[in-house]
């Protein structure tokens, strides 16, 4: 049996070379579990480290009795540890958050109070604490997201989401998907919710991302959603005998 079916939420961590934050991670992750408002567990998706993070998270799993953890082959990005992640996960609900912290799992209280009425719950990065750089960014990669998909969505780059697991399940997965959650929720008829949350700097690691991969990947992903979005297929069982 899959050991997250006896859960409610299932919080995927993707983690690529974060060896720094296991423990911060570990002792922040065990502080909230028994607080959550769900019975939950926590997924720690190694993403094909090549640094100590394997080890660490294994050692952490080992002595966490509601942390678990599945290592890919090899690195594979944000979108396909996710993927691998949700693919896992056998509760109701999936959640996600950034294995630098720059987030607090205590916050997912306040996404998980909203899970009864919306597909996906999201926080909105109240405060950033991100340099100039960064936050410009990716304001401008959030405007022209916006103007390309409609999804009304002001920071859909926060680290910290509830989806329901079958509507996850059933999100067209590409690489760069992690832009377009909500939006890909929403071509499913899915209900999003946005809930301002705290944002913090980032004390350990060094970020995956830079100016490049910041504009240029997300401008020309927008386009492929685009024309996914033209020929997606979203139907509903009425009724069935078999």
């Amino acid at each position: 049996m899959n050991k997250s079916a006896g859960y409610e939420l299932t919080i995927i961590v993707p983690v690529y070379n974060e060896e720094d934050n296991i423990a911060r991670l570990e002792a922040e992750l065990s502080r909230f579990l028994p607080q959550a408002v769900l019975k939950s567990c926590v997924l720690f998706v190694n993403d094909g480290s090549t640094d100590d993070s394997g080890r660490l998270i294994a050692d952490v799993c080992s002595r966490q009795s509601d942390m678990y953890y599945l290592s890919l082959a090899r690195n594979g990005g944000l979108s396909a540890a996710m993927k691998a992640g949700i693919d896992a996960a056998e509760s109701a609900y999936v959640g996600y958050i950034d294995a630098d912290l720059q987030t607090a799992p205590e916050d997912f209280n306040l996404l998980l109070a909203e899970v009864k009425d919306y597909e996906l719950v999201m926080g909105i990065r109240t405060g950033r604490k991100d340099g100039f750089v960064k936050r410009m960014s990716s304001k401008i990669a959030n405007g022209f997201r916006r103007s390309m998909t409609h999804d009304g969505v002001e920071d859909t780059g926060c680290p910290l989401k509830v989806i329901r697991t079958d509507y996850a399940r059933r999100i067209p997965f590409f690489t760069g998907m992690h832009r377009f959650l909500p939006a890909l929720i929403q071509l499913q008829n899915g209900r999003v919710k946005q809930i301002p949350v705290r944002h913090f700097p980032r004390t350990a690691g060094v970020s995956k991302y830079h100016l490049w991969n910041r504009l240029a990947g997300p401008f020309k992903d927008c386009f492929a959603y685009r024309w996914m979005k033209k020929r997606y297929i979203n139907y509903e069982v009425k009724e069935t005998d078999l």
